[in-house]
């Protein structure tokens, strides 16, 4: 920095533009890296959200509604506990009903779809939507993938299929469908938190939100109650832990995602879930878990540098 300012006095107050672009190119490096630690951190978030409500709806130790109720009503409070806590930043945004509304259309199907769907062949219904619902939207917005995004697309998908597709048995359709409606629900909720600057608000006030909605589906199934407490310990875990705390992290890193790599990260999801279910459910480490891994990670890892790319070109010219 200090050569920067001898070199500005020289050059007469107009500044050496070398210089202005080697800063703009750190500062750009620096919100990479940021965004990519949010984004990992998120991903993992919501790998473990799906290895705990199968440890719960699996051993049957809680019924879907109270695991949804549980989940939304916890995280809901963790966040009134770290506002209430301290600084969280200037509130210059809030939740909406719409938003809310998404929240608990996601978290509802996604419990009562794992009634029937096994692990992988959830994941893979709840990205696959994810992902063509946010893609769609981004190329209605005229964001384009270019060639090495679409070669990343294609060899992500290609290791999302090989991972789960081989030796399953067809779904549930009745599960398919609403675990549809789950990613499709979290892709609207996603763009939704697109630009938000106040993260913690925003997800506090749509969990609270939300709150309505699963208290009336809790009662609507009143007549299926059962809550042990392991299964109300794993909902509130993934309430509190991988839903609230996840999804405000979630929302940071969605300011420097566009919408088609915001798509194509959470394509890492399942991968994440599977491995959660080797070490906590016993699952064997196959080759095709290994060499599906291999390719996923890959893939997104392709698309990813390029928009990396792009985003420097972008702050040198």
């Amino acid at each position: 920095m200090r050569l920067f300012n001898e070199n500005f006095i020289k050059s007469g107050g107009r500044g050496d533009s070398s210089n202005l672009k080697m800063v703009s190119s750190r500062k750009a490096e620096r919100v990479w890296v940021r965004t990519a630690g949010y984004t990992a951190f998120a991903l993992i978030a919501f790998a473990a959200n799906s290895v705990l409500c199968r440890l719960a709806l699996g051993e049957g130790t809680i019924d879907a509604a109270s695991f949804t109720t549980i989940r939304l009503v916890s995280g809901a409070l963790v966040l009134l506990l770290v506002n209430a806590a301290g600084k969280t930043g200037a509130v210059v945004d809030s939740g909406n009903w719409t938003s809310a509304l998404m929240l608990f259309l996601y978290a509802v199907t996604f419990s009562f779809a794992y009634i029937s769907l096994n692990t992988g062949t959830g994941a893979l219904i709840l990205f696959a939507s994810v992902q063509a619902t946010m893609i769609i939207f981004a190329i209605y917005k005229g964001e384009r993938l270019g060639l090495m995004g679409s070669l990343g697309l294609f060899a992500a998908l290609a290791g999302l299929t090989y991972l789960v597709f081989p030796g399953l048995t067809a779904p549930s359709p009745s599960g398919a469908a609403l675990m549809a409606v789950a990613g499709i629900s979290w892709g609207i909720y996603s763009l939704r938190g697109r630009g938000s600057r106040s993260p913690v608000a925003v997800t506090r006030d749509n969990f609270l939100r939300s709150t309505p909605f699963v208290l009336l589906i809790s009662l609507i199934f009143f007549q299926d109650l059962h809550i042990t407490f392991k299964g109300a310990f794993f909902a509130a875990l993934s309430g509190g832990l991988t839903s609230a705390i996840g999804y405000v992290i979630w929302y940071a890193a969605l300011r420097d995602h566009s919408a088609t790599s915001a798509a194509l990260v959470q394509l890492l999801v399942p991968v994440l879930a599977a491995l959660g279910g080797v070490v906590l459910l016993s699952e064997a480490l196959t080759v095709r878990l290994l060499l599906s891994s291999a390719m996923i990670i890959g893939g997104v890892a392709l698309a990813l540098t390029q928009r990396k790319n792009s985003k420097r070109a972008e702050s040198a010219g």
